[in-house]
């Protein structure tokens, strides 16, 4: 299982244009399941209804806040704000 939540930011010419925040999962888990949320977030679901991560499609808009909402809605723990410092900074 795959344990420690971590960002992948996808840029194009220096900017961000896309990040995917992975949460705990098994591996080989696939998303069945998309839910659009506040703030230009979707989250993934496995089969069985388990989130699997948190797609940023607007990391212009990025709201640390709004992306702890989602996590406590979620059931995780809310994340500091250095742990999106290369989304933030680009």
């Amino acid at each position: 299982m795959i344990n420690t939540p971590y960002l992948e930011v996808t840029y194009r010419r220096g900017q961000a244009i896309a990040a995917y925040y992975y949460l705990p999962r098994r591996p080989g888990q696939r998303s069945v399941r998309t839910r659009r949320v506040d703030g230009g977030l979707l989250v993934d679901y496995a089969r069985g209804g388990r989130p699997i991560g948190v797609e940023i499609t607007a990391p212009g808009t990025f709201s640390v806040a709004a992306f702890n909402r989602v996590l406590r809605e979620l059931g995780f723990p809310p994340v500091k704000r250095d742990e999106f410092v290369p989304l933030i900074a680009a």
